[in-house]
């Protein structure tokens, strides 16, 4: 299966992709503050990239539990500085080779981050907060993924009931992948990530995971975001987000053998590791081989 985004694509057949975070906003639940700097998210952007990162993943608007959603200018203000100079993040990685992603469901960001070089667009909404990002996606010939939640930006990780996990997570995304088709969006753009954490307690983001094999009828390659997060916690030992870095690479192995080909993680070196043994052990088809 292929991935386009602007500048190049990726085939999903062979090998699985890792996409580093590099958080921007003061808050973020596990390393928020490390990298407000251009010179500090340049240096982290490099490590990334030494580490196997295939892309990295830009976000100045923390999506944690509780945190306060901002407005388009201030978290404009936030990644400028980031992007928008000669020795930029933007330039660094097109030194390296390396996409970016923007992390918004706000459209006027994502367009200034395209403007900026950015490869693809990761939106947590899923098109339900500003559906004319899609408009905006789809001119500059960019990569999309859209993500499964429910409500405003202020209540994305607040838990709902669902009739049947798996099939309401497909259901929506269905509904948003012909969204972004028909607003001119090629279908070999879009990922789809089921949403791990967001608008669902730790026992339905695994049933999201073990949903993933439903996802894929929609031919379209999975993307999910595990590392860290507080389902990991709560179905573990209750360890802070410092200690959920075995939880979340199991996470990752068990989501590569359902079929997900897209990771987006803040431990970049440790993920690829992991992917790389889950490939050897594992077939084309996700089923343990001897």
């Amino acid at each position: 299966m292929i991935f386009e985004y602007r500048g190049g694509a990726w085939d999903l057949t062979g090998r699985a992709r890792v996409v580093g975070i590099l958080n921007l906003a003061p808050d973020s639940f596990y390393d928020g503050g490390r990298y407000l700097t251009r010179e500090a998210a340049v240096a982290r952007l490099e490590a990334m990239a030494s580490e196997g990162a295939d892309a990295v993943d830009l976000g100045a608007q923390s999506t944690r539990p509780g945190g306060a959603a901002i407005g388009a200018e201030e978290e404009w203000e936030r990644l400028e500085p980031v992007l928008a100079s000669t020795a930029s993040a933007a330039s660094a990685a097109a030194r390296l080779g390396l996409p970016l992603s923007i992390d918004t469901y706000h459209a006027e960001v994502a367009r200034r981050a395209l403007e900026a070089g950015v490869a693809m667009v990761n939106d947590v909404s899923g098109l339900g907060v500003d559906p004319a990002l899609a408009e905006v996606v789809a001119r500059a010939k960019a990569g999309l993924v859209l993500m499964h939640s429910l409500g405003a930006p202020d209540a994305l990780h607040a838990p709902r009931e669902y009739r049947d996990v798996g099939e309401d997570v497909r259901s929506l995304l269905e509904e948003r992948l012909r969204l972004a088709e028909s607003r001119g969006i090629p279908r070999e753009r879009i990922a789809l990530d089921p949403g791990i954490g967001f608008s669902k307690r730790a026992e339905q983001s695994l049933e999201a995971l073990r949903g993933i094999p439903r996802l894929l009828t929609l031919r379209r390659p999975v993307y999910v975001g595990l590392s860290r997060k507080s389902f990991l916690g709560a179905l573990g030992g209750g360890e802070p987000p410092e200690g959920r870095l075995a939880a979340g690479l199991g996470a990752t192995v068990a989501a590569y053998a359902l079929g997900a080909r897209i990771f987006r993680t803040h431990d970049v070196r440790e993920t690829v590791s992991a992917l790389r043994l889950a490939e050897r052990l594992l077939s084309p088809e996700g089923v343990l081989t001897a």
